[in-house]
């Protein structure tokens, strides 16, 4: 089959071979559970000298260890022992359907494949097909590209969300699980839930290709959107946004130094990816909340109202947000806003006020958590509402990205473990 025009294509597909725990392989995406270290003791407590892919991935709270070159260099030689050692076996052109078990208990399905870089830019405002959803923070992409320039393999933790109401792509391959080969199904640790996964026919991978096409065809995309002229957008960077743009740093370094005629033979022209779509009951969209210290929070109330002069205290048409601090608590309305969502309204008022006046800002995943804090002396909690799913493509579409921190998908346990790998030298 040849999908060379395609945005998500079937690759080489690196597993573990029969024989290692997968329960001990599979660990959380490097990225989470970085102010616990409790957690990451527990993960090499359970792993211990078994096969695993704690080996092959820098979790995200040592990126600023001082040894952290020589963390590095020992991941690098750790995925070189494990091809060398025979440790894998390769699924040549191949896409995965896995089913995750969340830790409620629910089911979250996806797409495994990899993603073509040179549809993708994370730069605000891109038309590309492949769009980060949140800005990138350009310094955090430097150390995950000092982690991928000299492996020889990938693990992804990446999730590609696509916007499918329908259910025309992944959710068809549910009933078509009987003519796909089983691979693989065990409990995840530390409270992850359960991982299965099963590998396309080719039959299967050419229809959900196909429908992949279809989801971002200008008419389907202006009877959705109601955009006119806006470029049509497939994959929203939903999980592991720094972790692609690193993947596409080292992509455009590689093409520096070789011919163009060559760069579709580029291994690291691709990235392992899993794709969901965003309308999957089982992801939830989860508000961020904001928690400023050190400051005054009447006057800072008093200086919302002065930034947004038709704000006013109370509930009214327009953003929303509550407040919370030590001596009241209550909502700002601010009517007509110019922002899409209350995040950005409140994200580009707090931008402003903390470059101005001291005082620090925490973005905070719970409400109960947010009030707790937020009443604290010389603290303010905002509570934001929730983000509905069939906003995250218009808005990404019309404003370019969403305002930092607006949302989460799940808790940190449900957040993708890293199974599966691919070549990238």
């Amino acid at each position: 089959m040849e999908f060379q025009s395609s945005v998500f294509l079937p690759a080489g597909i690196l597993l573990p071979k029969p024989g290692v725990d997968l329960t001990k392989w599979a660990v959380v995406a490097c990225d989470q559970f970085t102010s616990q270290p409790e957690y990451w003791q527990a993960v090499e407590e359970t792993v211990g000298d078994a096969p695993s892919t704690l080996r092959l991935i820098l979790p995200e709270a040592c990126l600023n260890a001082p040894d952290v070159s020589n963390r590095i260099e020992a991941v690098n030689a750790a995925m070189r022992r494990y091809l060398e050692e025979g440790l894998f076996q390769t699924l040549e052109n191949a896409m995965l359907y896995v089913e995750r078990t969340q830790s409620d208990g629910t089911t979250r399905r996806g797409l495994i494949g990899m993603v073509d870089l040179e549809q993708y830019d994370f730069t605000p405002g891109s038309g590309a097909l492949v769009r980060a959803t949140e800005g990138t923070v350009l310094e955090r992409v430097p150390p995950r590209v000092q982690v991928r320039r000299e492996a020889p393999v990938e693990l992804p933790h990446v999730m590609l969300l696509i916007d499918d109401p329908n259910q025309t792509v992944i959710e068809p391959l549910t009933a078509e699980r009987e003519a796909m080969e089983p691979l693989y199904a065990f409990d995840l640790q530390q409270g992850g839930g359960r991982l299965a996964g099963w590998r396309l026919t080719a039959p299967q991978i050419a229809s959900a290709v196909s429908g992949l096409a279809s989801l971002c065809r200008p008419e389907e995309q202006a009877r959705k959107y109601g955009l006119k002229n806006a470029p049509p957008l497939l994959f929203a960077v939903g999980d592991g946004n720094h972790s692609l743009a690193a993947a596409k740093q080292c992509y455009e370094d590689l093409k520096k130094v070789t011919p163009p005629e060559q760069w579709s033979a580029l291994p690291g022209r691709f990235a392992l990816a899993e794709v969901v779509n965003c309308r999957d009951a089982a992801l939830q969209f989860e508000p961020i909340h904001r928690v400023v210290s050190g400051i005054d929070p009447k006057a800072l109330l008093n200086a919302f109202q002065a930034f947004y002069p038709e704000a006013f205290r109370g509930r009214g048409a327009g953003h929303c947000i509550e407040y919370i601090c030590a001596d009241e608590s209550g909502a700002l309305t601010v009517p007509n806003p110019a922002a899409r969502l209350a995040a950005g309204t409140l994200q580009a008022f707090l931008d402003q006020y903390l470059q101005d006046h001291s005082g620090d800002i925490d973005y905070i995943h719970g409400a109960e958590v947010a009030e707790r804090l937020g009443r604290q002396r010389g603290c303010i909690g905002f509570r934001l509402p929730a983000m509905e799913k069939e906003d995250l493509f218009k808005t990404v579409m019309a404003d370019g990205v969403l305002p930092r921190k607006t949302f989460s998908m799940g808790h940190a346990q449900d957040k993708r473990y890293y199974m599966e790998a691919r070549k990238i030298q």
